[in-house]
């Protein structure tokens, strides 16, 4: 009963997020909207990723029947969603700091993204799954930068804006690429998808970041906002 309401919330949400991720991507940003739709988008991953930890452990311990390789999958994406939205909204919260950042909660899930996603890989290239094997780069990659953000003293201006962004955006490749994985073989009911499809989301999304970061990185630097 339990599991099944769990279930429910995580498709809920997961349906939410999924369908106006991209609006605070595309309207002004600190605008009413964006701040509204943000707001929506970052409770719903939160309900997907605490629903996808509960499913996920509940099937690896308590439900020998059910596939574990995905089950440990579907734990990493909360865990992925989980730390890249808290960063993206932790950013905004200490935007204003002058000296390097050592709050325990924050620090922890960057640590937490880190071990997972070196874990995870490990775990993938033992059972010979790409999925495992190679998709936590993402995570390794975003925690790396995400502790580096962290321990150091700011150093450029509109650096928290850029930080959300990439926050954001990283949570929103968790959000399709979940779908991907265990949202679309079921609403379609297909066994399987392509591997590259697993993979499209990063691939398409990383050049969005990149390019938020350059252009909005060169705005502040010509003006203090």
């Amino acid at each position: 009963m339990l599991f099944e309401l769990f279930r429910i919330a995580h498709i809920i949400a997961g349906f939410l997020a999924l369908f106006i991720f991209w609006i605070p991507i595309v309207v002004r940003k600190g605008g009413k909207i964006h701040r509204k739709i943000g707001w929506v988008y970052t409770y719903s991953m939160a309900v997907v990723a605490i629903s996808a930890c509960y499913m996920g452990f509940y099937r690896i311990f308590y439900d020998p029947s059910g596939d574990q390789t995905f089950s440990w999958f579907l734990v990493y994406i909360a865990i992925l969603s989980a730390a890249t939205a808290w960063y993206g909204i932790r950013v905004l919260q200490f935007k204003k700091r002058k000296t390097p950042h050592r709050h325990v909660a924050d620090l922890a899930f960057s640590f937490t993204l880190l071990t997972s996603s070196a874990l995870i890989s490990v775990y993938g290239f033992y059972i010979d799954m790409p999925l495992l094997s190679y998709f936590p780069a993402v995570g390794l990659f975003v925690a790396g930068s995400q502790l580096s953000y962290w321990l150091r003293k700011p150093s450029k201006k509109g650096h928290w804006y850029i930080e959300h962004l990439i926050g954001m955006l990283a949570c929103s490749i968790s959000t399709i690429t979940a779908f991907i994985v265990f949202g679309a073989p079921r609403l379609l009911n297909i066994e399987s998808v392509s591997i590259f499809l697993w993979f499209a989301p990063t691939i398409v999304i990383t050049p969005v970041i990149i390019g938020f970061s350059v252009y909005y990185g060169r705005k502040f630097n010509q003006k203090v906002i």
